[in-house]
């Protein structure tokens, strides 16, 4: 018997409860009940965010892969393509700074050599509270100092270059820091491969590292808001080793190669459940799985841990029927596990084994295309465009015809000194950015700029956002952060061919917070067509809350762009004395949110 406080840890309302009864005609057992709330959690299934993502732009000449596989996949020319997504790590990094960061480069890592492309370039967008903050300073220079050493530690170990990102401070993210990671790889358009459980009878392999309990229910604890008790979920946060990481990277790339696979998924968020059924869904068939061939590095797991094990460097294949031992042969070479665990099926079913048990037996739409859709209440709020947003430091924000004008010398100096202005050097420094010798342009300028070894082109990329934008307008907030992207790949001498998106916002059960969301896509869908820039792959985080505070609207934009001419790159900083400087555009009085306004004249984006 399923009691309501069952259903709650689930994190699952009672309506949906009964959905899931009245879907399957019984009540589930516990085993499915916990399938059910991982695939229909925010985080897996995007509830509350599917019907306004529909209105991005998400075509193009050049696009080969559009959103709804692990990474999207666009055309650079010479028969060479670029997989690339963004994803957030912000829960995680929350409860276990190191480790959060460290697993969310990881994922995104694993995200990108899925597809079949080896990943040549991350980067990361990173927001935490004041460092001088009076109450939580010092646990934001904590977190800060875990997420970045996260990070680093990952990605020097993994062998990425880790080339460029952005690091802003704020008080709004003092109880919810950001950290979302994106990563670029390169892939021969020919050689492209998709998450998908084709072929009736197929084997479906295990691979990779050994299950254990770690992160469990990590895709539901990301589809909730934090309170004071939210360090007790740490043992919802994975654990990462970047050395396996690598050898699988090489397996499976090898594993591709040798023509034995016909599909391959990461096993992210919600692992072996949602790798699986996602597989089959998107082939529309049906697998099979017997849980006592899964590898495990605990003892007694139940049915119920290997399924919603979060477990790191992990990956499902489905190999072509007779051809097992091939890939089985590969992974033993660079020793890592490959295990046989179950057979793609024409049922249309997600069938699950466990010790001679049938323990899970559901239809494959009933957890993802069934899944809940809300069009959520949206309601402007009070603190938008017109009203200002209020200050902890000066009372209600004055116009910028308002602001004093200060001692020009010392108002410059502490802007200077701001941690959004100073150098991040302190950061990148720590981050291997030269590793397989691609870099052409180093951190620090507008965009990072990495070579297409055995062509004359470079990829440019760079990650742009702006709560405060946001915050007071989110439309045209989010038109300006996707006309920065497009600036700074310019600026390094490259057109902007694409983009990925990461959405964090607060609780979509706000309404205030769903209309903030809504009026950002409708001013990245206007700006990103403008532009002529698709998106075509991206991730929404929600309840980025603590205690009913939520973080400000906060997209971050990861744009790509084509140099067609490594040689021509335009470097960073001035070149020699006498050389002109020319300012284009046409300067407005637009002082009232930016960080002069801010730092200087007062007003913060505190509410």
């Amino acid at each position: 018997m399923i009691t309501p406080d069952v259903i709650a840890a689930h994190n699952l309302t009672q309506d949906e409860f009964q959905h899931i009864q009245s879907l399957l005609g019984r009540e589930p057992t516990l085993v499915e009940l916990g399938i059910f709330s991982v695939m229909w959690s925010e985080h897996c299934s995007y509830k509350s965010s599917r019907v306004h993502l529909s209105r991005l732009p998400t075509t193009g000449e050049r696009v080969v892969v559009p959103p709804g596989e692990n990474a999207g996949v666009v055309d650079v020319g010479d028969g060479w393509c670029v997989a690339f997504k963004i994803e957030s790590h912000n829960h995680p990094s929350f409860i276990e700074p190191f480790q959060g960061a460290a697993t969310g480069v990881g994922g995104i890592l694993r995200d990108i050599f899925t597809m079949g492309a080896r990943p040549l370039a991350s980067m990361n967008s990173l927001r935490f509270g004041s460092l001088d903050h009076a109450q939580h300073g010092r646990r934001n220079r904590s977190l800060l100092a875990g997420v970045v050493a996260g990070i680093a530690h990952y990605g020097n170990a993994f062998g990425v270059a880790t080339v460029g990102g952005e690091v802003a401070f704020d008080d709004a993210y003092a109880l919810n820091p950001l950290v979302n990671a994106f990563a670029l790889g390169l892939v021969r358009r020919d050689q492209i491969f998709f998450g998908k459980a084709a072929g009736v009878g197929n084997p479906v392999l295990y691979v990779g590292a050994k299950t254990g309990r770690d992160g469990i229910h990590g895709a539901t604890m990301a589809s909730a808001e934090f309170d004071e008790e939210a360090l007790q979920k740490r043992p919802t946060v994975q654990v990462g080793d970047p050395f396996l990481e690598k050898l699988l990277l090489e397996a499976c790339l090898e594993a591709m190669r040798s023509g034995a696979v016909a599909g391959i998924q990461d096993m992210g968020a919600a692992g072996l459940t949602s790798s699986s059924c996602e597989m089959a869904a998107r082939a529309h068939t049906g697998i099979e799985l017997d849980l006592s061939l899964v590898p495990q590095r605990e003892q007694g797991m139940t049915a119920y841990e290997m399924l919603l094990s979060e477990s790191q460097e992990r990956m499902l294949i489905v190999a072509h029927s007779g051809r097992e031992r091939e890939v089985v042969d590969i992974f033993s070479k660079w020793d890592l596990d490959a295990v046989v665990i179950g057979r793609v099926r024409d049922t249309g079913r997600m069938q699950v084994i466990h010790n001679g048990e049938t323990v899970a037996d559901i239809p494959v739409s009933l957890l993802t295309d069934e899944a809940p859709k809300y069009q959520r209440p949206m309601k402007k709020p009070v603190w938008s465009l017109e009203s200002g947003v209020k200050s902890q430091r000066s009372g209600p924000q004055t116009p910028d015809s308002g602001l004093e004008t200060p001692d020009l010398k010392e108002a410059l100096l502490k802007l200077l000194s701001t941690p959004n202005i100073a150098s991040k050097q302190w950061v990148y420094r720590q981050y291997d950015h030269m590793v397989r010798t691609n870099t052409a342009a180093l951190p620090g300028a507008d965009a990072a700029v990495v070579r297409i070894k055995e062509t004359r082109r470079a990829l440019a990329m760079t990650l742009d956002g702006n709560g405060r934008y946001c915050a007071r307008n989110p439309r045209e907030g989010a038109k300006l952060i996707v006309a920065e992207a497009a600036r700074n790949v310019v600026c390094v001498g490259a057109r902007p061919l694409a983009v990925t998106n990461c959405l964090n916002f607060a609780s979509p059960e706000k309404p205030e917070v769903m209309w903030s969301f809504s009026e950002v896509i409708d001013g990245m869908a206007e700006a990103c067509k403008v532009f002529n820039t698709p998106v075509v792959s991206g991730n929404v985080s929600f309840y980025n809350e603590t205690d009913g505070r939520g973080i400000l609207p906060t997209p971050v934009i990861g744009m790509i762009g084509l140099v067609e001419e490594v040689r021509r790159v335009v470097q960073q900083g001035f070149k020699q004395e006498g050389d002109h400087i020319a300012l284009l555009g046409t300067t407005a009085d637009d002082l009232s949110i930016s960080e002069y306004a801010n730092r200087v004249a007062g007003p913060s984006t505190e509410e």
